[in-house]
């Protein structure tokens, strides 16, 4: 048996540990987690080939998510329906709802980590971690109309949301019904690359407001992406980089400009048993830097066509 002699593990300056003695299967689990989830500031040796092969996406692990997001879809029906208070912000007590939507005015990208809980109790999700961001965005000056034309043009989707969204294509549209190709790519540490098709559906509310709403309905791993032996792996029996997503997007327009929300509920492969103090701490930081990132390249997409006209 190898052992990792030590692994250490930085972010922004501001946090060092270190783990000796660590398994070596586990330090390979732990090189393919990190990797795929964008955990690009931590750093660990690619352990000995020849280990056992990771397990499949189980029923219960699906099964979890699927109950999760059931609860999430009837949260966000609940909301829609009242028509007012769209954005996750105006649940905020007075003073703290004043100062989100401020500091929206100024550029920034308001966030915030959810959970929904099964009659008062989290919601287990066996083999699996279930990530779940709300992120918010203001776009000065723009109408509806900007912003939906960012978000319905998806064969330019590889261009606004570059490096992350590699090659995009409309499949099939029907009105406000998408059926897309998405492939995602990540380098860090290795290279993750992803083929995902996602069927969207566009609701146009009232004067000024809109939703979306996304379900990832096949996700596939690539491997030797862009060699003349590429090949996909069978749906959930991967590297668990991506197993499930689902996105909920709310679009508002006043205040002269258009809020945008993005909220997105995903699942990954679990962290080893024992190494959740090490680096979940990291795990549950990457699903929203790609949140803000996406509403960032909105607002830039939305501001580069408006600049353009």
């Amino acid at each position: 048996m190898n052992w990792l002699r030590e692994v250490v593990l930085t972010r922004s300056g501001r946090f060092t540990r270190q783990a000796k003695a660590i398994n070596n299967i586990d330090a390979r689990v732990i090189v393919l987690l990190m990797a795929a989830l964008g955990l690009a500031r931590m750093f660990v040796p690619v352990a000995q080939a020849g280990e056992p092969p990771l397990p499949k996406l189980k029923t219960e692990t699906e099964e979890a998510f699927e109950r999760y997001v059931k609860l999430t879809e009837a949260r966000n029906q609940g909301e829609l329906k009242r028509g007012a208070g769209l954005l996750w912000v105006d649940g905020l007590p007075v003073g703290q709802r004043a100062a989100a939507y401020a500091a929206l005015k100024q550029g920034e990208v308001k966030m915030q980590k959810l959970e929904i809980l099964d009659n008062g109790k989290p919601i287990a999700c066996p083999g699996g971690m279930i990530h779940h961001w709300v992120g918010a965005v203001f776009i000065p000056g723009a109408k509806l109309g900007d912003v939906l034309g960012v978000l319905e043009d998806y064969d330019k989707h590889s261009d606004y949301y570059a490096p992350d969204v590699e090659r995009s294509k409309v499949e099939s549209r029907q009105g406000d019904h998408f059926r897309v190709f998405l492939r995602f790519r990540r380098h860090k540490v290795i290279t993750a690359v992803l083929n995902t098709e996602h069927d969207v559906q566009y609701f146009h509310d009232a004067p000024g407001n809109a939703h979306s709403r996304s379900s990832a309905v096949r996700i596939a791993e690539v491997e030797n992406a862009g060699k003349s032996d590429e090949r996909e792996k069978t749906p959930g029996d991967d590297r668990g980089f991506l197993w499930r997503m689902e996105t909920w997007w709310r679009m508002e327009d006043r205040d002269s400009g258009v809020y945008v929300q993005s909220e997105v509920a995903s699942l990954t492969r679990d962290i080893p048993m024992g190494l959740g103090w090490m680096i979940k701490g990291f795990v549950i930081d990457i699903p929203k830097e790609t949140l803000t990132f996406t509403l960032q390249a909105t607002r830039k997409a939305v501001e580069a066509h408006r600049a353009s006209r």
